[in-house]
């Protein structure tokens, strides 16, 4: 059903979650996983550096950072047995929403799992949601996973005591 999978992915338990998901699709369907992790300019900036330092000293370290996270994501799915191919891009202001819907485009993926955090009320109005947002505009499929308190408990054909 699905060929290519995005996950976009920040490092948070719920980007966690949905890698986690990803995967089981991935198993199930023989499908790629597509890492993607956006660096944003705006959110790292405080606007009071000059922009030499910001291109110099803080930028580099974000994207060390961004691309250690992709790596590692993929180390481990690889060694599930799992394809995988790794994305890392930079917002110049762009929502990240907007830089996802594209990336599936792009990357000729047929779905994307997102962690959400699930933010409600004055949070929610203030911050936006970029899952939501997500949603409404991408081309393809979205599963937007939430954290929850309970445990989440998958097999796999042959494991756990599941028919072959």
């Amino acid at each position: 059903m699905y060929s290519r999978i995005l996950v976009p992915l920040d490092g948070s338990p719920t980007a966690d979650l949905a890698l986690h998901h990803a995967a089981v699709l991935a198993r199930l369907n023989g499908a790629t996983i597509v890492l993607l992790h956006v660096i944003e300019e705006m959110k790292h900036s405080n606007g009071f550096e000059r922009p030499r330092i910001y291109i110099e000293e803080v930028r580099p370290g974000f994207l060390a950072a961004g691309q250690k996270l992709l790596d590692e994501a993929a180390l481990r799915l690889r060694q599930e047995g799992l394809a995988v191919e790794t994305v890392l891009l930079e917002s110049k202001g762009e929502r990240v929403s907007v830089l996802i819907a594209q990336q599936a485009l792009t990357t000729q993926c047929e779905l994307v799992v997102l962690g959400t955090h699930g933010r409600r009320g004055v949070d929610r109005l203030l911050m936006g949601s970029d899952a939501e947002q997500l949603a409404r505009i991408a081309p393809v499929p979205v599963m937007l996973v939430r954290q929850s308190q309970s445990v989440i408990v998958t097999a796999t054909p042959g494991q756990g005591g599941t028919p072959a």
